[in-house]
């Protein structure tokens, strides 16, 4: 442990030729809601706006010589691959970046600013495994240096300087770090660096509901595939956890892994933009997702690391929308509405003072007696579409609430 301690000192000493370290800020917004020392660790504020670089730098940096060509590949939702454009042209070697087909478009463009002439850019795969299987076929088939997103001991030891810089800045060391996790290479990365120099500190880990890699790990002793994943925490959506990193990780319990619902992400996502107007992707919020679930944290320094803030402001929309079904703000329904005059204003006067009709759209295909409409009511309190329901039931309609059915939501919202 003393060699990855001072590996990790060399390499953050190294990291300062790229960007002086990320600010470490107390959230009194947090702080004051959880009755504790909420700090935020902003890897958000990185050059490339997420902690990626940090790692692909490290890895990067022991494998340029002098006056040599380097080819570069990697495979990423989009972070790891700013990451690797922006050290690509730093060194002034070749990469070529496996993306997938569903990275969001800012995240593209931004790869293509940071990484200039150096990088090559290949969409490929709608999920990031699939992306990985096909960018190592081509760094196996040119004799390319692949660059892991998580498994690498040296993108490992790049991602722990986020705690080395975070125990210089907070001085006494923290009671509580909560860390999200996709492959595991940051987490992996602190909690080995921090088991050496810190080990009072307790861990929380966050993973979205929809690609809770480590969890499904940690339940059958080793990494294992997930079925399906949920790509829209693109940061984190990893089907299969990381081996090295899951060999720092395994000492811990499913207990320790906290699981956020997508649609409460998003919720975070609005409420740090709207609060405190700090940005962050859908990873970047993980940490400050699950705070709620860890229990009381009164009197505690609680570090939360945020990840990353490479978001696409063209899908503050959908954010908004999930949020307010979490919120049970919101809420679809397919109405079978009768096909006779006076028949649509009997639904309206059912509305309350605060309910506002979204959508209205008529989904009759014949000429029946009843026709189903698809109606999405937007509202201030979750207790006034309860109390719509009940007056809906009470004037012998029949609706069906189609907001948690997720293949009607999708084929009909």
């Amino acid at each position: 442990m003393e060699n990855f301690v001072a590996s990790v000192a060399r390499a953050e000493a190294a990291l300062r030729d790229l960007f002086e370290p990320t600010p470490l800020q107390r959230n009194d917004h947090l702080s004051a809601r959880f009755g504790a020392e909420i700090w935020l660790k902003r890897e958000d504020l990185t050059p490339v706006r997420s902690y990626k670089l940090r790692g692909a730098f490290n890895a990067m940096r022991k494998l340029v010589r002098p006056g040599a060509a380097a080819h570069f590949v990697c495979a990423s939702a989009g972070n790891h691959a700013q990451g690797v454009a922006f050290a690509c042209r730093h060194f002034g070697a070749r990469g070529t970046i496996f993306m997938p087909v569903t990275t969001p478009k800012q995240k593209i463009d931004k790869t293509r600013v940071f990484g200039g002439d150096a990088i090559e850019i290949v969409l490929t795969g709608d999920y990031f495994d699939q992306t990985l299987a096909a960018s190592q076929a081509f760094a196996a088939d040119h004799g390319a240096e692949f660059l892991s997103p998580f498994d690498a001991p040296d993108i490992i030891e790049g991602q722990a300087t986020v705690a080395r810089e975070m125990l210089a800045q907070i001085g006494t060391p923290p009671d509580l770090v909560v860390l999200p996790v996709g492959g595991g290479g940051l987490s992996a990365g602190v909690v080995a660096y921090m088991a050496e120099t810190a080990p009072q500190t307790a861990f929380a880990f966050a993973e979205p509901l929809g690609g809770a890699s480590l969890r499904a790990a940690l339940e059958h002793g080793a990494p294992v595939a997930l079925p399906a994943v949920d790509s829209f925490v693109d940061g984190a959506a990893v089907a299969r956890i990381g081996a090295l990193p899951f060999e720092v990780l395994r000492r811990f319990s499913p207990a320790d892994v906290h699981l956020a619902p997508e649609d409460r992400i998003c919720r975070t996502m609005l409420d740090m933009l709207n609060a405190e107007g700090v940005v962050l992707e859908p990873a970047g919020a993980l940490a400050l997702d699950v705070l709620g679930d860890l229990g009381d944290l009164s009197g505690r320094t609680v570090v939360c690391v945020c990840s990353g803030g490479n978001f696409d402001f063209e899908r503050l929309p959908e954010v908004k929308e999930r949020a307010q079904r979490f919120a049970g703000l919101k809420k679809y329904f397919v109405l079978r509405m009768p096909q006779r005059p006076g028949a649509l204003r009997d639904f309206l006067q059912l509305l309350g003072p605060d309910d506002d009709i979204a959508r209205f759209e008529y989904l009759k295909k014949s000429a029946r007696n009843f026709g189903s409409v698809l109606i999405g009511i937007e509202t201030t309190q979750p207790e006034n579409l309860i109390a719509l329901a009940a007056r809906l039931d009470g004037a012998g309609f029949t609706y069906r609430d189609i907001t948690g059915d997720g293949i009607l939501a999708e084929l009909l919202v």
